[in-house]
Formats: C-alpha cells, structure tokens, sequence
C-alpha cells in the first residue's frame, strides 16, 4: 500500500493532558501533540522516563480524560464517548501494561483473567467456548492449556507478560497500546516478547502504539517512530530515516548512546552529552522545552515553542534551527 493510500485508524490532533498539582499549579505531561497511527503498523514513542509517553498511550485510550484537543479512532471522534460508544472504542482498542506483576489479579486465575474481558463484552456466551477461545489465546502467546488453572505468582516475569497479551487479544482487538511491555523483563526475554509482538501483528493484522526507552528495541519493531520530551514530540519519522538521518539535537544525543555491539566501534562512537538542567512541566510557559540542554538555544528559543512541521517528506521535526 503506498504512503497515499495508507488508512488511518488513530489521529491525535492537538491533544493535551494536564494533572492539577496542590498549591503548585498545573503539569502539562501532554502539551498540544498530534500525530497519525495507520492500520497495520506500529508507531514506536520514545523519551526519557517522565517525558509522557505512558500518559499520552493512556490518554489515547480514554484512561485519562483530555484536557483539551482530540483523538479519533476509525473516523469517530472518540474523546468523551458515552457508555455504549465506550464500549465500543474499548472492544476495539486495548493496552499491554509495562509491569507483568502489578497488572494481573493476584486473587484470579489465568483463566479468569483471560474471561474477564469477554464475559464483559458478552462474548461467547457459553462458558465452553469461553474456556476454549481461552486455551487457544494460551496457545497463540506461547503458553499451554494446563496454565489456565494457575495463579499469577506461579509464573515467572515473561510468562506473565504472556498472560497480559493473551488478555488484550481476548475481545478481538483491532488497536492496542504496549506501555514498556518489556522493560520489566530480563533482556533474554525481551526479545522473545517482541517477537511474539511482531508475529501477533501479522498473523491478526494488529495496530501497535509501541510505548518504550529502549532505542535499539524500538528500531526493531517499529515502522515509524516518535521522539517525545516533556510533553512534546520533538522528531517524527519512519524507523530507517530516524535512526539514519536524526535531525533534532535531542534525538541526536539519544541516539548517540545507544551501545554497539562491537568493541572497537563502541570505543570510537561519538556521544553527545547532554547538559544543564532539565526543566519542570509544572506551570511552564512558552519556548522550546529542550533550550537549557540544547546547545544552539537562542533567545527566540526561550520565548516561542517550536511547531512540529516537516522538514523532509515524512520526516517532521519541531526545532527552530529549521525556519
């Protein structure tokens, strides 16, 4: 499918999420972003930790209201739906959580877990075919049939992971949010979950907001990639571009750091340090987020916020050493 014909399915536009801070103010952890995610790919959102990836995959879905601007799924504006549009979008669009202990009862078995959704949606109303769609969902992440019966603590790290994508793709989704899936498991095992990330993708035709810090991972899995920080997307680019041609001084020095895999190179690399001080995201005014790091700030910089806009076709980046 070419780039002109590629649908939709996710756009932001404009979308801001601020949290009331006491006697402080407001934290804009999502200021004005916008962005496209189109069926059958992955959009991989990087930053550094407290940038707002995690609330803006959160905020996409409806589990945090929007301050203000709006996210349409499928042509529909889905920004404050009522019960039955609710139910709708959510059958539709489901999330991975980042930590594979904290997501799944402790009190309900993988079965149960697994039900839940369904039971919810009321579907497969016998309970045979209930358990049977759950012993096939077991399969299809890797694990058996006899897991079912088991309790979440009797699992190891991966293996729960399993058990949150199995519970995601229970009520069919077509979209589906992965918050760090993997930054809570062992780097043997990250690679077996994206892998099974990207053949679920395939084989099911799935739509991934894949949310992480990890940069060598999110190469490997994404098409497209967004550079977040403190609230803002800084760089949007296909994969291959990104990686290849960073444009933004932030994204430079994240990628810069990124380990190579061969000691004489790793020795050699250039990385591009990152100094001064990092700014609040409470009550902040307008400017560039990044200027006190970023070593070609102005005074233009410090007074007026830079807007995303492309700089190369399908290569977008919000810096004013573009103008």
């Amino acid at each position: 499918m070419s780039k002109e014909n590629r649908e939709v399915l996710v756009h932001v536009d404009h979308m801001k999420k601020y949290f009331p801070v006491r006697k402080k103010g407001v934290l804009k952890a999502v200021d004005d972003v916008s962005f496209n995610i189109y069926k059958g790919e992955t959009l991989g959102l990087v930053g550094e930790s407290g940038c707002g990836k995690t609330t803006c995959g959160r905020t996409v879905l409806g589990l945090y209201p929007v301050t203000e601007g709006t996210v349409e799924y499928a042509g529909k504006n889905v920004t404050n739906l009522k019960k039955n549009d609710l139910n709708w979008f959510k059958k539709r669009a489901q999330m991975i959580f980042q930590d594979p202990y904290a997501s799944l009862d402790p009190r309900m078995t993988v079965g149960d877990i697994i039900k839940e959704g369904m039971e919810n949606f009321g579907l497969y109303p016998k309970k045979e075919e209930r358990e049977e769609r759950v012993y096939e969902l077991l399969r299809l992440v890797g694990l058996n049939k006899e897991h079912a019966t088991r309790f979440p603590h009797e699992f190891s790290g991966g293996q729960r992971q399993r058990i949150g994508i199995a519970r995601a793709l229970a009520v069919d989704p077509e979209f589906i949010v992965c918050d760090e899936p993997i930054s809570a498991l062992d780097v043997s095992i990250q690679a077996q979950v994206v892998n099974l990330l990207v053949k679920l993708q395939r084989e099911l035709g799935l739509t991934y907001l894949f949310i992480a810090h990890d940069l060598s991972m999110v190469k490997h899995i994404s098409d497209r990639v967004g550079v977040m920080y403190m609230g803002h997307i800084v760089e949007l680019a296909s994969s291959k571009e990104l990686y290849a041609n960073p444009q933004h001084p932030y994204t430079k020095a994240l990628l810069s750091a990124i380990p190579i895999p061969n000691p004489e190179k790793e020795k050699n690399k250039v990385v591009l340090p990152l100094e001064g001080e990092v700014g609040s995201p409470i009550n902040c005014g307008p400017g560039c987020r990044f200027a006190s790091r970023c070593k070609y700030a102005t005074k233009r910089c410090k007074t007026e916020t830079p807007v995303l806009k492309e700089i190369e076709k399908e290569h977008f980046a919000a810096c004013h050493l573009f103008d």
